[in-house]
């Protein structure tokens, strides 16, 4: 079988095309493999992911086009559909444009981001994944958040230049004697995207004519990574969506704190002193009631369990805890939440050095408790608790 022909290396801009069905065969989950005898439809390969669309055949049905893949050692282009098409059939593609485009716009805005940090570092792409959702960027160096604002400034400078994309598979003579950018050792035909002054590559992907189309490019996430560093970014239609939710937050922000945006920091600031404060006196005032209602119980008890409210946070559950174990002998336990929110519970064994091992397999067995612990301590949650049937259980142990 012959291999198909690539219609997107003629030019990316092909939005429709015609051709005929060379096979079709029955794939996974009620999906067809079909194979044509050409195609505009870009394969997933070098970290991008493929172009999705339809197929119209000759009674005007639709078949949706899910994926498109590329055998490693072949040129068969196979899609993926949602239904079968007979060999033989004569088909009409057509790609999702939106789709196609805004891969473009990420692809090319990544070409001249790595170009760049070549040039001017010396570092390596030795990772790049572009999904529906996210493009990151893998540097064999480390880029600090001052390198990476001065890269984005110079790449969208290299956007509004509107430099030409030169996408070529030049012969053999002509690509020995040309400095590219590649992740691997290539041979036979090599395709090489050049953007003069920025980068040049080889790449087999789609990518606009002139950069201008890519239109912005936004750097959304910078994380050591192995070494270096992982870069995320957006172009195009992603990085106005990405600006437009950031903005929609700051909106909101500036409404609910009732100031101006340029203040906005410092009033979150000002409330999250606030909070930590408050949570302070909190925790303060509940141990100091904590106390009181600990002098209050039964120096005599020997196994002693409280209930308290989903308010009371570990730290002073732990307070409890341990001085109930100084002051009686047994099983000394406290269980926080209510019968909408889980139960939290920190349980420890007093100076008789009971095991818990009991307490423990009880509460897991006929409680459906999640947590661990060793022969002093336990803790955990348990869902919907019956607190009183609880505690019947726990006087028989």
């Amino acid at each position: 079988m012959d291999n198909t022909l690539e219609l997107y290396y003629e030019s990316a801009y092909i939005k429709e095309f015609d051709a005929e069905v060379i096979s079709c065969q029955e794939g996974n989950n009620a999906k067809y493999e079909v194979v044509l005898d050409k195609t505009a439809f870009f394969p997933e390969q070098g970290g991008q992911t493929s172009d999705i669309g339809c197929l119209i055949d000759e009674e005007q049905k639709e078949h949706k086009v899910l994926h498109t893949s590329i055998s490693s050692g072949e040129g068969l282009i196979r899609h993926i559909t949602d239904s079968p098409i007979a060999k033989g059939t004569k088909v009409h593609g057509c790609i999702d444009w939106e789709h196609r485009f805004s891969n473009m716009q990420q692809h090319t805005g990544e070409h001249i981001f790595s170009g760049i940090v070549h040039s001017r570092y010396g570092f390596e792409n030795v990772g790049f994944h572009l999904s529906d959702s996210e493009v990151t960027m893998d540097y064999s160096g480390v880029l600090t958040e001052e390198d990476i604002r001065d890269i984005e400034l110079e790449v969208n400078k290299a956007i509004w230049a509107n430099v030409e994309v030169i996408c070529e598979f030049p012969d053999a003579d002509k690509l020995s004697s040309i400095d590219y950018r590649s992740k691997k050792e290539l041979s036979g035909d090599v395709r090489i995207v050049t953007i003069p002054g920025y980068d040049v590559c080889a790449c087999c992907a789609p990518h606009v004519l002139k950069t201008g189309e890519i239109g912005l490019l936004k750097v959304v996430g910078l994380q050591n990574y192995k070494g270096g560093v992982r870069v995320n970014i957006l172009c195009g239609g992603r990085a106005l969506e990405y600006v437009n939710s950031q903005q929609n937050i700051v909106k909101e922000l500036v409404s609910i704190f009732t100031t101006s945006e340029e203040k906005i920091v410092d009033s979150v600031k000002k409330l999250s002193d606030e909070n930590i404060s408050s949570k302070q006196k909190l925790a303060e005032a509940m141990d100091e009631l904590a106390s009181y209602e600990l002098k209050e119980i039964d120096p005599s008890k020997e196994d002693v369990f409280l209930f308290k409210p989903s308010t009371y946070d570990g730290n002073t559950m732990r307070k409890m805890v341990n001085a109930l174990s100084q002051a009686h002998g047994g099983y000394c336990g406290v269980f926080a939440g209510d019968d909408v929110e889980n139960y939290r519970y920190i349980i420890s064994t007093g100076a008789l050095g009971k095991d818990l091992k009991a307490v423990q397999e009880l509460l897991k067995n006929e409680f459906a408790a999640r947590g661990g612990g060793n022969a002093k301590m336990i803790q955990g949650s348990i869902e919907k608790l019956n607190v009183q049937e609880l505690l019947n259980k726990l006087e028989q142990l």
